[in-house]
């Protein structure tokens, strides 16, 4: 397990004293888990709780892995765990264990699927998928051949953004104004699967494909690393979800049309902030703006929804440059980017 220790107390008697608090992130096959979420929650808790110790832990993917290091987390004496699960169903075992020696758990983007999940900060996944698949049907015409590439079968969050895509395409393939070509989901988002899954939509397609709906932008970068090799990059819309570095280069190549980019700083602030409450075992009252559907063990969490944006073009590729502080032009102007007009 890879633990990042940030920030320490000043001088050796805040620091016996410092309070901690967990972060426990999925993954690293997705650069915005350690690049974008971890960073602006660091920040944020600096910033606003700065005696608070963070300590960041990633799992790389196995369920097993994340509850150990949520068990170590509580061995260590943290006040609160921020848990980004793998698996919705398998990480209530977590808000569980922490709930029985009274550790408040905060779902952060995924739900987890226990009564004992404190607080969700989550944007709108079901309208990042009706967006994204809306590009894909704009960027169309009558009769057109998609391909779906899905996200994680574990991962609760890719049914929603799957559902949305569904909201604006069902009609069409009903009517048969588009056609689904192909479609499959990606285990662990792994863009490596979503490889396979492009290339094999390829083969069975005969290259008789005019969208992807790609559900992140690990998916579309495997899509157009597919078409490029089949020489088609560029001239089939691919969505995608994150605005990463990789996939804002390749808007700006005009090869991946649109990400999806949901303000990370607002996410960390609501987070931070209800952190901060539970460890003070304040109100969550003047942060939380609603509650979630019920989750699948029943329980209706109290969450903040935090708002996104659609990212097409060199404006796009410009917003997120503008309003992402993990993110820097220069950051986005290397390799074949750098070649391009937005870069010079």
């Amino acid at each position: 397990a890879t633990t990042m220790m940030v920030g320490a107390g000043v001088g050796a008697q805040s620091a016996a004293a410092a309070e901690m608090v967990a972060l426990l992130l999925p993954e690293n096959v997705n650069p915005r888990w350690e690049q974008q979420d971890a960073a602006a929650f660091v920040r944020t808790m600096a910033a606003i709780a700065p005696d608070v110790k963070v300590e960041v832990f990633n799992a790389n993917n196995d369920t097993s892995v994340q509850q150990r290091q949520a068990e170590q987390a509580l061995t260590q004496g943290a006040k609160v765990l921020v848990v980004i699960p793998i698996d919705g169903e398998s990480s209530a075992i977590i808000a569980d264990t922490a709930a029985e020696e009274g550790v408040p758990t905060i779902a952060y983007d995924r739900m987890i699927n226990s009564m004992n999940t404190t607080f969700w900060v989550q944007a709108d996944l079901e309208g990042m998928g009706y967006d994204q698949a809306m590009h894909i049907i704009n960027n169309t015409a009558d009769g057109d051949t998609l391909v779906m590439l899905k996200g994680s079968p574990t991962d609760p969050n890719a049914a929603v953004i799957h559902n949305g895509q569904l909201r604006a395409l069902t009609p069409l393939y009903e009517s048969g104004a588009r056609v689904m070509g192909y479609e499959n989901w990606t285990q662990g988002w792994d863009p490596a699967i979503a490889r396979r899954s492009m290339d094999q939509a390829l083969t069975k397609l005969n290259n008789n494909v005019q969208g992807v709906v790609s559900s992140n932008d690990g998916n579309a970068g495997a899509a157009v690393a597919a078409l490029a090799e089949q020489g088609m990059a560029g001239n089939v819309p691919v969505s995608g979800l994150d605005c990463t570095v990789q996939a804002l280069q390749l808007i700006l190549l005009d090869q991946m049309t649109q990400s999806v980019w949901r303000d990370f700083d607002m996410m960390a602030e609501a987070t931070a902030k209800a952190t901060v409450a539970l460890i003070n075992e304040d109100s969550l009252d003047g942060i939380v703006m609603g509650t979630s559907p019920a989750n699948s063990a029943g329980k209706e969490v109290p969450m903040v929804p935090v708002g996104f944006y659609n990212a097409v073009g060199e404006a796009g590729v410009q917003y997120v440059i503008d309003n992402d502080p993990s993110i820097t032009k220069a950051d986005v102007c290397k390799g074949e980017a750098a070649a391009t007009s937005f870069c010079k």
